[in-house]
């Protein structure tokens, strides 16, 4: 039987340290590569036979991941709040990082992550790149708002982003010079046609093959848009990966973490180890879900009344997780109780 060997990966935007070792420990090699597709073909060829790798999430590793999984036995990568071994180490440098990941992956003591595969990480970008185009229109619309009380000028808060009161705004109130006009329009602008790239990729998104159905089915859940059920697609990936409700509500951040100490138990706000795309989205749809369903109303009432709004829209937020993984794992449309009490 072949011995495996193990690599080290320390990534970095130009640069990839290295450390090989046998399954004793032995170093075989280390040393430092160009972080480009050509060397890292080079070095592989060097590479003794079979092989397994790890690296450190960073944004660099999925090119890298995605490029060296043919050629290894195993390819894991490592989740870098969890290596903190590397991070409290007296000296640290991109040569003993390399071989303390390397050290992690021969010991099976790697804290490994989930990668998604190659398909739903490019979607997710898209996604992800939506998310940064509504950042900007809201800016936008914070600076029309910014710049009509700059000059005194009076309007309608609630109807000032209407096209039409919009228009009539710039037209008829004589508060408006020349050169406000013009940046009030530059801004309204670039509000609408953000708003018409992102609305493009949304439904680009919905109607792909690999996401359409199962977005479909997360939509029959009462109070899932399809902003929410391709946000749970595309960030949650397989779904199976969570054995339970509680580790899928864990990593939508809908939880507080815990210290205790002796008999000191404390309870903190909601962790900052979470996906922040996904707990935003969740939070959102929970603000509107229970006008959408009975049940989800009932319970946000329930809680409620126990004098914390906040608390109330999380206990939803959680039975949405609880909705969108039993949707997701049965590869069923949500049966819909609420219907049912509203026709009888």
């Amino acid at each position: 039987m072949e011995s495996m060997y193990y690599i080290g990966l320390d990534v970095h935007k130009r640069k990839i340290s290295y450390c090989v070792k046998d399954g004793g420990g032995r170093l075989h090699a280390e040393g430092m590569i160009s972080a480009t597709r050509l060397d890292l073909d080079h070095w592989m060829k060097t590479l003794p036979q079979p092989w397994s790798a790890a690296m450190e999430a960073t944004m660099f590793s999925g090119w890298i991941y995605d490029h060296r999984k043919p050629h290894a036995a195993a390819l894991k990568v490592a989740h870098p709040l969890m290596l903190r071994a590397i991070a409290a180490a007296k000296r640290k440098n991109d040569r003993i990082d390399a071989s303390k990941i390397c050290d992690c992956l021969r010991c099976d003591f790697l804290p490994e992550c989930y990668m998604a595969s190659t398909a739903i990480r490019e979607r997710r970008r898209t996604l992800r790149y939506r998310y940064l185009l509504v950042r900007q229109m809201v800016q936008m619309k914070i600076k029309i708002s910014s710049l009509l009380m700059e000059a005194g000028v009076s309007y309608n808060k609630q109807r000032l982003h209407k096209a039409g009161y919009f228009r009539e705004l710039l037209a008829s109130n004589p508060d408006i010079d020349a050169s406000l006009r013009s940046l009030l329009g530059q801004c309204r602008e670039t509000v609408v046609r953000l708003g018409k790239i992102a609305g493009a990729m949304i439904r680009s998104l919905r109607h792909d093959h690999l996401l359409s159905e199962r977005v479909e089915r997360l939509m029959s859940i009462p109070g899932v848009g399809p902003i929410t059920a391709l946000t749970w697609a595309l960030e949650i990936g397989d779904v199976q990966r969570f054995s339970s409700i509680k580790k899928a509500i864990s990593y939508c951040g809908l939880c507080g973490a815990e210290k205790s100490t002796g008999n000191t138990v404390q309870r903190t706000p909601l962790s900052k180890q979470r996906n922040k795309h996904l707990q935003t989205t969740l939070i959102e749809a929970a603000k509107m879900a229970p006008r959408y369903s009975p049940t989800l109303s009932l319970l946000y009432d329930r809680e409620k009344q126990r004098g914390n709004s906040n608390r109330a829209t999380l206990t939803v937020a959680r039975k949405l997780v609880a909705y969108l993984v039993a949707v997701d794992r049965g590869q069923t449309h949500f049966l819909v109780a609420d219907r049912e009490v509203c026709a009888a």
